[in-house]
């Protein structure tokens, strides 16, 4: 699909890149199936390590594309399930995410920023959610992530406002985890996400899904999941391999495995 770019290098990055940048890269229909696949294809992959999404500039995402009136054919709940789908699929993703916010990012597209583990953002870029000015409630999991990250009277402030603000002031809220200067953007998401690429993933992904159960977990269960986690951890080459770099005083090579 020429809407969507996927690239690999040979570290294991996965860069997929929304490709509309006349329509500031707003999301048709059919690339909501195509990122539910890709969203698996790399959480199944035993070579893909780590996923970057960004967009063409000069934006991140506007979100849906609306310019149909925002609906397929058929009942709009039905229209629903491929955004839904394509936000829990996100979600699932089991290697480490990155969110490289290039421009702006709003409604469904701030939220797909949302739903990724890291997201840095250029200087110039600007979060919004903006469903409400179009007569329209939250959805990709924005009701779900915002409370989780900023609070419910941050998040109700987002939402029924559906304000623009700067990437600074996404990231003293807790949405954003570094602004840098638009151009070092590339230069730094490279480097966080090779040094990922570079990470133990067995563990990496046990700790990424033992974070995101954080909230629906009691801590005696968060226990036996780190417990659990250890375990499989301990019997593993990435963990034998990780004590003998450190006793050998040389940076560790992990193989997944």
């Amino acid at each position: 699909m020429e809407d969507i770019l996927v690239e690999r290098n040979a570290s294991g990055v996965v860069t997929l890149t929304l490709n509309r940048p006349h329509h500031k890269n707003a999301v048709t229909f059919p690339m909501w199936n195509e990122l539910q696949r890709i969203f698996q294809e790399v959480s199944n992959s035993t070579t893909d390590r780590v996923l970057v999404i960004t967009g063409s500039a000069p934006a991140f995402c506007s979100g849906a594309d609306l310019s149909t009136g925002g609906v397929p054919d058929g009942h709009p709940l039905h229209g629903m399930g491929p955004v839904n789908a394509a936000a829990n699929a996100l979600h699932e993703v089991t290697k480490p995410t990155i969110a490289k916010v290039n421009g702006v990012a709003v409604g469904a597209g701030m939220n797909l920023a949302l739903g990724c583990d890291l997201i840095v953002a250029g200087e110039s870029a600007r979060f919004s959610q903006i469903f409400v000015k179009r007569g329209l409630s939250v959805d990709f999991g924005g009701t779900w992530l915002l409370p989780r990250l900023i609070g419910v009277h941050k998040a109700k402030e987002l939402a029924l406002f559906g304000d623009v603000i700067s990437a600074q002031d996404a990231a003293e809220i807790g949405i954003v985890n570094r602004v840098v200067a638009d151009s070092e953007l590339d230069k730094f998401a490279d480097d966080w996400a090779e040094r990922l690429a570079a990470g133990p993933p067995l563990a990496m992904q046990q700790t990424k899904k033992m974070l995101s159960n954080a909230f629906s977990q009691s801590l005696s269960e968060a226990l036996d999941a780190e417990a659990s986690a250890q375990t499989v951890n301990l019997v593993s080459e990435d963990t034998r391999e990780g004590i003998k770099a450190f006793l050998e005083k040389r940076p560790p090579k992990f193989e997944g495995r």
